[in-house]
């Protein structure tokens, strides 16, 4: 196959940015594999949500549960709302236009890549107004009724924009687990990478296959090397502070938001 060692890159790519943040890897497959393949949004959704059923964070999930940085339980209620949602998702997307699909597909990116620059923060750290904050990950119960709702709650919520925008629905998920439950960014992480070890995007790529939206030609390789990426990311995020890579990670949401938002 001609376009190999690019799908190569790409699957490589996202699989380490997956393991560093426990997205799925599906916001850099998607917005890849159009600018680079010629797909359409459609059809980068369905064969992203195709490459990311196999278990490609196996390895990263393994790295994170031995740092005591993945809890079961909170990760298999938000598997659930993944599973019940995402069908929908991929409904309203195949019945939107093209343009209005692009659009909000740009929209999300840049509030993606807000979220990890935090510019007003990064301002009050460099005007030295602000300290860096350690959150410890000992003030809740993982057993609790609320924290399991929330946990229900968000993988609703992320798997209608899994279906959706073809991506895994860890940007959806790592934010309300700090943000509503209180977990760390990399426990957040962990977390969020073990709801999406299990195929919770399978109600989506069926409905997608039934367009004709899924390339499995395509998918295969990119989950190979998210397997092999998200281990190395899982890795990278445990050994080193994640505020740099964040940001880093930030201004490439930002760069490919703007691209999608500007050029028809």
């Amino acid at each position: 196959m001609e376009q190999l060692p690019i799908l190569i890159a790409i699957g490589a790519v996202a699989g380490v940015l997956s393991g560093m943040f426990g997205i799925g890897g599906g916001a850099i497959i998607v917005p890849a594999l159009m600018l680079f393949m010629g797909f359409t949004q459609t059809a980068a959704n369905g064969t992203s949500l195709a490459a990311l059923l196999l278990p490609v964070g196996v390895f990263g999930c393994i790295e994170y549960y031995r740092n005591g940085k993945l809890y079961i339980g909170p990760a298999l209620m938000v598997a659930v709302g993944l599973l019940i949602s995402t069908w929908f998702g991929a409904s309203l997307a195949l019945q939107l236009p093209e343009d209005v699909l692009r659009v909000g597909y740009a929209l999300l990116l840049l509030f993606m890549a807000w979220r990890y620059i935090a510019p007003r923060k990064w301002y009050r750290e460099l005007r030295g107004l602000a300290e860096e904050a350690v959150i410890e990950n000992t003030a809740f119960d993982v057993r609790s009724r609320r924290v399991l709702l929330i946990c229900l709650a968000t993988g609703l919520a992320a798997g209608i924009l899994s279906g959706l925008f073809g991506i895994g629905g860890g940007v959806v998920i790592v934010g309300a687990l700090t943000i509503f439950v209180g977990f760390d960014q990399k426990l957040a992480t962990g977390t969020s990478l073990g709801a999406l070890l299990l195929p919770v995007g399978l109600p989506g790529v069926l409905r997608y296959a039934e367009a004709g939206d899924v390339d499995l030609g395509v998918a295969a390789p990119l989950a190979f090397m998210l397997l092999l990426g998200a281990f190395l990311g899982a890795r990278l995020t445990l050994a080193l502070p994640t505020k740099t890579v964040k940001r880093l990670y930030g201004f490439f949401l930002l760069a490919v938001g703007l691209r999608f938002l500007l050029v028809a």
